[in-house]
């Protein structure tokens, strides 16, 4: 028998049962406003998916129960098999389901950048592991378009809108992923170190066959049907397609020597694998794998500050329900003074890193336009920097909104701050962003000079004044110049980031976001908004941040 030694109260219930689209206001006029409404009742529908108790517990399944490494069958035959939790194949379905792997490359319109991308920033709330092969398999298809006789064997699988889980040679495949593989031990992001050979098996060059031995130290999902892999041919660093599967149906020799035990992320599995005469086709011109690879990381760049954004949102709006339901001291935390401000400054920065993940996406679908492009080039990695690193910050605040209740890994902030430092150190870290920054603006000086033209426009003399301080950085010593990189990148997120609320938000809310990060004595800590920004404001910045519109269960 149990005794009755207490009542339970003032515990949150789940948030759950809810539209993660239409409960966002700021992502549904970013939609509209990128040109993508077309594409909105799709996103109304999968928003009241993805919030149901069902398809979050899916994310929490697949982190509680981890991928599994199977490298021998039971008779001893190398496999090299990952096993999965149903619920990861489930996620997945669903990603697939919705094109997410491929959107603007099976149907191209106006918009349909936008369009994917508000559809993985709400997936991106649900669960982060899966993300990965859906990244890279979108990312690897403009690569893959410019090799017509391979992309012909594979297109119809990539673009497939249902998950085939099966371990097959890719022909027997009904949908196929595809990875990637660049780091080694020895090098890291310096990719210009590795060490893989690539011997031709005839003769050499695009299109031809390659035999690959040496090794990769993350080789991200080894269990996508192909992996695109740098290694070294006799003209330098090239790009091969390195299938799971030979054309004959045996087994490539990539040899996965064990998954990676990563700190977040762990729903995905992550490798180190060898390679022992594995077959790879060429892709690219050869000796010129670098920049062949490196438009597919610009995409999944794009990718890291979508899901950091994501991760925001949701860490906001698990705080912000959490202080609605809890009380303290005889109140609402939600209706503490400081508190307020705390969420308020939240829903400033998440809402600010939304439009400008919208923005980074609106650039892809104009390609030919020389400002969107100087968006594209010069801000991606300067948010891929900024965006990815406010996460951290951003998550563990709302941890702290949570107390007790948020550090233990019943609650979902804890998985959302473990996964937070993920996208921050992949495809590229913070020096690596900020250093592309200025290389991207030697290449493109007259794209900077069209970023600064919008900023020397603005309505609001804080932001000029802003990029007249951009403009003055640029004359610096390179040294000094790259001695200060992360401050300039910092510096220039902040005034785009300024230059979109101008332009989007409600004023209030713009003039809130303003006065808060580019004062020098704001912005550092969440919930340190000045006393210009009175509670009237605070409160009309939360409203708008999240008005919880549940789904009508039938």
């Amino acid at each position: 028998m149990q005794w009755h030694t207490h009542d339970i109260s003032n515990q949150v219930p789940d948030l759950q049962d809810y539209n993660l689209f239409s409960s966002d206001v700021a992502l549904m006029q970013g939609v509209e406003y990128a040109g993508a409404s077309w594409h909105q009742a799709d996103l109304l529908r999968y928003g009241a998916s993805l919030g149901s108790k069902e398809v979050l517990q899916l994310g929490e399944l697949a982190n509680r129960h981890l991928p599994e490494l199977q490298t021998h069958d039971r008779i001893g035959r190398r496999i090299d098999q990952v096993e999965f939790h149903p619920s990861w194949h489930q996620l997945l379905g669903l990603l697939r389901a919705e094109g997410l792997q491929a959107l603007p490359w099976m149907a191209p319109q106006p918009g349909v950048h936008v369009a994917r991308a508000a559809g993985y920033y709400l997936q991106s709330q649900v669960e982060s592991g899966s993300l990965c092969p859906t990244t890279m398999t979108f990312a690897a298809i403009p690569l893959l378009q410019n090799e017509p006789v391979l992309f012909a064997q594979l297109k119809d699988k990539l673009y497939a809108r249902h998950h085939d889980p099966r371990d097959l040679p890719i022909a027997q495949k009904t949908s196929i992923m595809i990875g990637m593989g660049m780091t080694e031990k020895q090098g890291g992001s310096d990719v210009r170190s590795n060490s893989t050979v690539a011997i031709p098996v005839a003769g050499g060059g695009r299109g031809a066959e390659y035999l690959l031995t040496g090794h990769k130290w993350f080789f991200s999902a080894p269990m996508c049907d192909a992996h695109l892999v740098l290694a070294r041919s006799e003209s330098g660093l090239s790009c091969f397609f390195v299938p799971r599967w030979k054309p004959d149906g045996s087994k490539n020799a990539v040899l996965v020597q064990r998954l990676k035990d990563k700190l977040g992320n762990r729903s995905n599995s992550s490798s180190e694998v060898e390679f022992q005469d594995a077959l790879g086709i060429m892709v690219g011109e050869e000796g010129r794998g670098i920049p062949t690879i490196i438009e597919m990381a610009n995409l999944t760049r794009l990718d890291c500050v979508i899901g950091s954004a994501a991760l925001m949102r949701h860490a906001l709006t698990q705080a912000i329900h959490h202080a609605r339901h809890r009380s303290a001291f005889g109140r609402l935390l939600a209706e503490q003074a400081l508190m307020r401000n705390v969420l308020a400054d939240l829903a400033l920065e998440s809402e600010a890193a939304t439009l400008l993940m919208l923005k980074l996406a609106s650039a892809l679908d104009a390609p030919d336009d020389p400002l969107l492009s100087a968006w594209k080039r010069l801000l991606t990695p300067a948010a891929k920097f900024w965006i990815c690193k406010r996460a951290l910050a951003f998550t563990g605040e709302c941890m702290e909104v949570w107390g007790g209740n948020g550090y233990v890994e019943s609650s979902p902030i804890a998985r959302m701050y473990r996964e937070a430092p993920v996208n921050s150190i992949w495809e590229g870290s913070g020096n690596v962003m900020c250093l592309d920054v200025l290389r991207a603006i030697a290449r493109d000086p007259q794209g900077m000079q069209l970023l600064l033209a919008q900023l020397d426009n603005s309505p609001s003399q804080a932001v000029r004044q802003l990029g007249e301080s951009l403009r003055s950085d640029l004359t610096a010593a390179p040294d000094r110049q790259e001695m200060q990189a992360r401050r300039f990148a910092q510096k220039l997120v902040l005034a785009m980031q300024a230059h979109l609320m101008l332009e989007q938000a409600p004023p209030a809310i713009a003039a809130a976001f303003i006065r808060s990060r580019l004062d020098a004595a704001g912005g550092q800590v969440f919930g340190t908004l000045g006393d210009d920004i009175d509670a009237g404001v605070q409160q009309q910045i939360l409203q708008r941040a999240f008005t919880l519109v549940p789904t009508q269960k039938s």
